[in-house]
């Protein structure tokens, strides 16, 4: 009888983990390139993207200018809120409400891929302001 309990045990650590048992790793990424982009850390925020976004930039300053033309809610938000998660093959889309200076509100989904070199963000898609809530 023994044995079927530690037979269960082996086969359930044997699985994939599910992506939604790191939800804070995952939260902590955006974190952490966000805290770096609102002091200007082109280098560290360019460190929390996968090699793919990596080799589409090339460089931090590129990465840098990219999001402070194409993403400002993101490069300066005043106010960041965590929404919904959805597993993702490789990974999770999570999905945020950032607030901008003048106080508009923007909903983002982050695709996070669970890389060899850990949780890494590989694309930011703004939603139509029509997915908004108010």
């Amino acid at each position: 009888m023994r044995l079927i309990p530690a037979l269960l045990l082996t086969l359930t650590l044997a699985l994939p983990r599910p992506v939604w048992a790191e939800p804070e790793a995952v939260k902590q990424v955006i974190r952490d390139q966000i805290a770096a982009f609102q002091v200007d850390d082109f280098t560290t925020a360019f460190g929390y993207a996968t090699d793919k976004i990596q080799g589409l930039f090339g460089t931090p300053q590129n990465f840098g200018q990219m999001v402070q033309r194409g993403y400002p809610m993101v490069w300066r938000p005043t106010a960041l809120t965590f929404l919904s998660t959805k597993d993702h093959p490789g990974g999770v889309v999570q999905s945020i409400e950032v607030q901008d200076r003048k106080g508009r509100r923007y909903v983002l989904d982050y695709l996070v891929l669970d890389t060899d070199a850990g949780w890494r963000i590989d694309g930011v898609f703004l939603r139509p302001p029509s997915d908004v809530g108010v």
